[in-house]
């Protein structure tokens, strides 16, 4: 993993730092796990704006990804490491022994040729597929499911992780990358490794077009629009009287909005950081 800081040769490239790509293996996807991804534009089923600043952006397509890693005890080789526009961290193709394909999230340390595998066969090296029961304590998961057979909704961004804490009756004690400790099933599956392209956070856009390509508009400051727009907006000025709040004002900084009857409530042993 690197970064590289480009030469200011145009005022766009002055301040941009760059993912140096070192890891990618590959600039062509493979074909048939591809498919169409069409743009809404924050528009409705009758072309109405319902969510502001989308629209515009570089035409995508989506790469089908095995978040489940239901094709247990099947080893399965790794052919490339590849960029994905949809997510921040990469992919890998892995082709498995009776010659299927499937995109999985990469982690750190995955090289092209390492055979990876899942379910109970797996030991506990990188980038294998585990359930919760048959991992070592203390180690360092990521992409965990939160319902058996769901497939990994958790920690499956560039550079996250989890760790595994403690197992008690059925349930695994696991603190999330959010810094909030929770219990989930025994059963569920979560893979070995940090998810890879954890530079990611030091990557600097460098200018307002680069976003525009990634398909987010500009956005305007509350503060600076009419009171019929926003409860934040009107006055003389920069006056921002009042509490900070949404368009819809629910207050923000600091405002829980939690339900306190939720019922994953009682799986939460200690709440994320403040």
């Amino acid at each position: 993993m690197s970064v590289r800081k480009l030469k200011p040769i145009t005022p766009g490239q002055r301040f941009r730092v760059v993912n140096g790509f070192d890891t990618i293996t590959t600039d062509k996807p493979e074909k048939s796990l591809l498919a169409p991804k069409k743009r809404s534009g924050g528009r409705n089923n009758q072309g109405r704006m319902t969510t502001r600043n989308i629209g515009g952006g570089h035409k995508q397509k989506y790469r089908i990804i095995d978040f489940k890693r239901d094709k247990q005890g099947v080893p399965a080789t790794v052919k490339t490491i590849e960029y994905d526009p949809n997510r921040t961290a990469f992919i890998a193709l892995v082709s498995y022994a009776d010659g299927e394909k499937r995109y999985v999230i990469a982690q750190n340390g995955l090289k092209v040729g390492q055979t990876i595998v899942s379910g109970k066969e797996a030991t506990p090296e990188v980038g294998n597929a585990m359930f919760l029961s048959d991992i070592p304590l203390g180690t360092t998961i990521s992409c965990i499911e939160l319902h058996p057979g769901q497939g990994a909704v958790m920690a499956r961004s560039a550079g996250s992780f989890a760790q595994l804490m403690a197992r008690d009756g059925k349930y695994a004690t696991v603190k999330l990358p959010s810094g909030e400790t929770r219990l989930i099933l025994l059963t569920c599956m979560a893979t070995i490794g940090v998810v890879s392209n954890s530079d990611h956070q030091l990557l600097v856009s460098g200018k307002a077009g680069r976003s525009r390509w990634l398909g987010r508009r500009p956005r305007t400051n509350a503060v600076r629009m009419n009171p019929v727009d926003h409860p934040m907006g009107g006055g003389e000025g920069r006056s921002s009287g009042g509490h900070p709040r949404s368009r819809n004002g629910i207050p923000a900084k600091g405002f829980k909005t939690r339900s306190k009857t939720k019922a994953s409530n009682k799986y939460i042993i200690e709440r994320r950081k403040k």
